[in-house]
Parts: C-alpha cells; sequence; structure tokens
C-alpha cells in the first residue's frame, strides 16, 4: 500500500472539527493530559512541556509520511480544544484507533463522535482488515466506542502502563463497513 501524506486531512462532524495535530495545540495537550485523563491510558501525563513538544514533532512526522494520522479534537463552532485522537499505523491492514477528551468536556460524546468520524473516513482512504481499539475493561465509556462502531472483543491481557498502573485491556476488532464502496 502507498503511503500519504495526512498533515491536510479534515474530517468535519455535526459538532466537531477533527484536524492534524500541531504547535499551536501544545499548550493545550500538555494541559488536558492530566493523569486523571491517563488512568486508563498508556502513556503518562506530561511532566515538562518539552515532553509534549516532542511528542507533536514526533507526531507531524508521521501525518507527512503516512504513518501515523494525529488529530486534535475542536468544537467546531469555537475551536474550542477538546481532546486528541489518533489513527495510528493506518499504512497497516491493522491499524489502531485511540481517543482522549479533556476532563472539562467528558459525557458530551465526543469520543464516540470523533472516533465514528476517523472510522468513516478510514473506510473510505485506507485499506484495512480491521482497526484495533484497546481499552481498558474498567473504562466502560471507553469500552462503548468499539461496540457501537461493530466491534468485536478478541483478546485481553494485563500490561503495565508508564504511570506504573497495570491496565486490563481488552483488545476489539473493528471491521470495516460493507456499505462504503456499493
Amino acid at each position: 500500500m502507498s503511503q500519504k501524506d495526512f498533515s491536510s486531512v479534515e474530517i468535519r462532524t455535526q459538532r466537531l472539527k477533527i484536524i492534524p495535530i500541531s504547535m499551536k495545540h501544545k499548550a493545550d495537550c500538555f494541559h488536558e493530559f492530566t493523569p486523571e485523563i491517563t488512568t486508563y491510558m498508556f502513556p503518562a501525563a506530561a511532566k515538562d512541556p518539552s515532553d509534549t513538544e516532542k511528542f507533536i514533532k514526533e507526531s507531524m512526522i508521521g501525518l507527512a509520511n503516512g504513518t501515523d494520522l494525529q488529530l486534535v479534537i475542536l468544537k467546531k463552532n469555537t475551536d474550542e480544544f477538546l481532546g486528541c485522537a489518533g489513527l495510528h499505523e493506518p499504512h497497516t491492514k491493522h491499524p489502531e484507533l485511540g481517543v482522549w477528551v479533556k476532563k472539562s468536556a467528558h459525557g458530551n460524546g465526543y469520543g464516540r463522535e470523533a472516533m465514528t468520524a476517523i472510522k468513516e473516513w478510514a473506510d473510505e482512504n485506507i485499506d484495512y482488515e480491521y482497526i484495533l481499539y484497546p481499552v481498558d475493561r474498567d473504562n466502560i465509556a471507553s469500552r462503548k466506542i468499539p461496540e457501537s462502531l461493530g466491534g468485536e472483543m478478541v483478546d485481553s491481557y494485563d500490561k503495565t502502563n508508564e504511570s506504573g498502573k497495570i491496565l486490563h485491556t481488552i483488545v476489539y476488532h473493528i471491521p470495516p463497513s460493507t456499505d462504503i464502496h456499493s
């Protein structure tokens, strides 16, 4: 599969604008990606803004060479930063979806809306067998996302995250939509 440049991908939904991450989002990412937000995630919260800057630089390289679709989620009408979402390894047969939404925006369905839109983008723009969606078994809100996208639980394992907490991970496989090209 040929790789693409994802630096200009923009996905819009009824409420959201989902765009490539850039240094413009460094302060929001650093301040909102807190230890509480990372409770059920592998990465730890950045201890220093330079950690966030390094992540964004690496993400921008991944966008440019088509190996990572790292996006920020903004409110469409106000450009308020809501969180980050990604489709990692989109050039493979088994890319992985991930999302986090800032604490003050929890409970509004933004994560599910963003994941649904990125999954629809993937159906139209990349060739994949299934999308991986790993999630901690105790993160009920996040588990509802792959389930709403037709995901099937296929594996589980324990893994220690960067903060030293054991995650009880469930892996979902989300199939491509069958009606996209009909």
